[in-house]
């Protein structure tokens, strides 16, 4: 038998299988290796090879022709065969036949499940299409299996629309209003930077191929900095760590700027040529000399001028830029100030200088194609409502009309969402007609009406972009669906045709999906097609080496703005400021008495949000729900190093083994997540102190603006009692 055109092996000229057939046909060859891609939220997007040996997926690595890749996977995708075989995955549809958030559901048939699920929608959208409510986001972040068929069903429906905005939106704000979009360097160039910032990120955890360009540009002479609060395996092995307070990013980036200008560390011709409020954001820059930056963000005043001094001269500079950083209320106008560096010192000039924060911008896409909005009835005119996914415990148990029905797929609402009590009393409502399409009984799960068997990367086709790097990737099928399982495509697919909806669209084929996703004629992809793709496992993007080295950004003036007239349009501040967290002493004070200490949540380092948290060996890794505070904050409060401790205030608390540790600034404590709730002790995550406040522009969630108060943990606490 040929091998397949997806794997690595050479294809014999001749054979008359189709592409299909020959990607997933049952391997009676010993051995053949499968072109894949890494489907979860995080920069890097993986090319993979599986091996796939008597049917069964036995191997994934990474490609180690790859660029970005280069071999090399984190120690999660590594594991994905072992999740995609792990115990407890769903193989059937299911029922449920206890009470919600018990857990207790029995098999049963696809046709049932369908019908019935069919019949309950199509009751509640005759009266109002709109008290139906889709909640997805990244858990793929294919244009297939992510929002391609489920948009198109949920839009013919008239459904409520849901503002995804959980991860990157007030980033997405910032870089809009001031580059024009998401655009910035190629990843492959900070190999020949001479210093790179790396602010608000822990690499080697979420951005491990990123963190390998770093390396080598620091074994080439150059200096790495990390501007993070907490003192990272990333910061521990730059040469300096900048450690502002959480949600003060902004004023540190804006008394740079003070110092950059006092200094004469301007490029005056590039500023004059490609930006625009240069006048403006050096009157708004006059307002933090680095004493007072020294003040709001906890650091040293030289700390400021060297830094500034530092990026001024070196050349070129880069800064990755990611996150965290605005996940609290000012992260947009955080991202603004910071975006605006690499134009100041003309950085743009150079291809190793700049910023990267996402470049999925660069992409040629088309999401009204893709989705198609347009089958909304009555669009344009009318548009159906909008709920923040941020605020989906709030908007379960007060929207007006009130949510019915709720179809999740691609997220665990109930274990990443904020404010987790209201979240588990919307999810807990027993007139709420609940879906869950799943890979395993999550958190959110437990709450389903029914729960319906989804395909893993492994089992289905697509196509993925990235926001890390500019490259296209293929997901060819390594093996059949496991059980009963069946794509997200298929199940929308099918949903729609019971329910009559009978659009051409709904029942395009995965292919067409793709090729609705994306301007294939675009330039940039230099004549590319699918079947090539999908051939190839990647290709990547033609852009020029230095994007912007003559102006050119994709804002409405074509230049970098330091002003934007289309904020001002707004009633908005059209310069970026600090703006203070919701909670800190400086705005707060009150609050700040009552729970003095600041806390972040960042990931886990073998789990990408709530993902991979089942995966036995993985969770052996991570042991237990832990958190980092400063030896003097432990002092005071009697926790001992090492032991169980209790963070809390008024929404919530969780437990987390506490380690004293002067890698965390007084006043400052780190828990990591996202655990599930049931498999944390005390029954609750991180999310149980975090709140459903947004950021300044984009609608974000504010994760890392949140002050908790930290205690040794009662019996009570430990065996999931109410805290005191």
């Amino acid at each position: 038998m040929n091998a397949d055109p997806a794997a690595v092996a050479n294809t014999s000229a001749g054979t008359s299988a189709s592409p299909d057939e020959r990607i997933v046909r049952a391997a009676s060859a010993a051995e053949r290796i499968v072109r894949a891609a890494c489907p979860h939220d995080c920069p890097d997007t993986c090319a993979l090879h599986v091996t796939v040996r008597d049917g069964r997926a036995v191997k994934v690595s990474g490609d180690p022709a790859h660029p970005t890749t280069h071999g090399a996977l984190c120690a999660k995708v590594s594991r994905y065969a072992e999740r995609t075989y792990g115990a407890g995955r769903l193989l059937r549809p299911m029922k449920r036949v206890g009470r919600k958030g018990e857990g207790r559901f029995e098999p049963v048939g696809w046709n049932e499940a369908l019908d019935d699920i069919a019949a309950r929608l199509g009751a509640i959208a005759a009266r109002d299409p709109q008290r139906i409510l889709p909640y997805s986001y990244a858990g793929t972040m294919g244009w297939v299996q992510g929002e391609g068929m489920a948009g198109r069903f949920f839009h013919k429906l008239g459904a409520s629309l849901l503002d995804r905005t959980i991860c990157s939106m007030a980033g997405t704000a910032g870089m809009a209003y001031t580059l024009g979009g998401l655009v910035g360097m190629d990843v492959e160039r900070f190999v020949d930077s001479k210093l790179i910032l790396i602010w608000g990120s822990n690499s080697i955890t979420a951005n491990l191929h990123f963190w390998s360009f770093a390396q080598e540009a620091k074994r080439r002479g150059a200096t790495l900095v990390a501007v993070d609060p907490y003192r990272s395996d990333t910061a521990a092995r730059c040469h300096r760590h900048v450690a502002p307070w959480p949600g003060t990013d902004s004023a540190l980036a804006l008394g740079m700027v003070n110092v950059l200008i006092a200094d004469g560390l301007v490029d005056r011709d590039y500023v004059a040529r490609h930006t625009l409020g240069f006048d403006a954001l050096a009157e708004r820059a006059s307002h933090y000399p680095p004493e007072r930056v020294a003040e709001i963000c906890g650091v040293g005043a030289d700390e400021v001028r060297e830094l500034a001094r530092l990026y001024g001269t070196a050349k070129p500079a880069a800064i990755r830029l990611n996150y965290g950083v605005q996940r609290t209320h000012g992260g947009a106008n955080a991202v603004r100030a910071i975006a605006s560096l690499p134009a100041l010192v003309g950085a743009w000039r150079d291809p190793a200088g700049g910023a990267l924060l996402s470049v999925s911008g660069m992409l040629p896409l088309t999401p009204d194609r893709h989705t198609r909005p347009d089958l909304v009835p009555g669009w344009p005119q009318h548009r159906p409502r909008t709920i923040n996914m941020v605020r989906i415990g709030e908007a379960l148990l007060s929207a007006d009309p009130p949510i019915d029905a709720l179809v999740v797929y691609n997220s665990n609402p109930v274990a990443v969402a904020p404010d987790t009590e209201r979240v588990v009393a919307g999810f807990s409502r027993e007139d709420l007609f609940t879906v869950v399409l799943e890979h395993f009984q999550t958190d959110t799960a437990d709450y389903a009406d029914y729960l319906l068997p989804a395909t893993t990367q492994l089992e289905h086709f697509d196509v993925h972009r990235t926001y890390g790097h500019l490259y296209l990737l293929a997901n060819n099928p390594s093996i059949a669906p496991l059980g009963e399982a069946r794509p997200n495509a298929d199940i929308f697919r099918e949903l729609a045709r019971r329910m009559r909806l009978d659009d051409p669209a709904l029942a395009a084929s995965d292919e067409d999906i793709v090729r609705d996703a994306i301007d294939w004629n675009d330039p940039r992809l230099g004549g590319l097609e699918l079947d090539e793709l999908r051939q190839r496992g990647w290709a990547k993007l033609a852009t020029p080496a230095a994007p912007f080295a003559d102006g050119g950004f994709p804002t409405p003036s074509g230049k970098c703005e330091f002003f934007s007239e289309r904020l001002a349009a707004q009633g908005l501040d059209p310069l970026p400021d600090w703006v203070p967290p919701h909670e800190s002493v400086a705005s707060a004070p009150a609050l700040a008495r009552r729970y003095p200490l600041a806390l972040i949540t960042p990931p886990a380092r073998n789990f990408l949000n709530s993902s991979f948290v089942n995966v036995d060996s993985l969770r052996a890794a991570e042991r237990e729900p832990a958190c980092e505070i400063h030896p003097d904050d432990a002092a005071e409060r009697g926790i001992a190093d090492g032991a169980m401790v209790e963070l809390f205030n008024d929404r919530g608390a969780f437990l987390a083994r506490a380690k004293s540790s002067d890698r965390v600034r007084r006043g400052l404590v780190v828990a990591w997540g996202v655990w599930w709730h049931k498999l944390s002790p005390g029954g609750r995550n991180v999310n149980a102190v975090t709140s459903q406040a947004l950021t300044d522009l984009g609608r974000g969630p504010t994760f890392y603006d949140c002050l908790v108060q930290a205690r040794p943990a009662s019996a009570a606490s430990r065996s999931g009692g109410t805290p005191a």
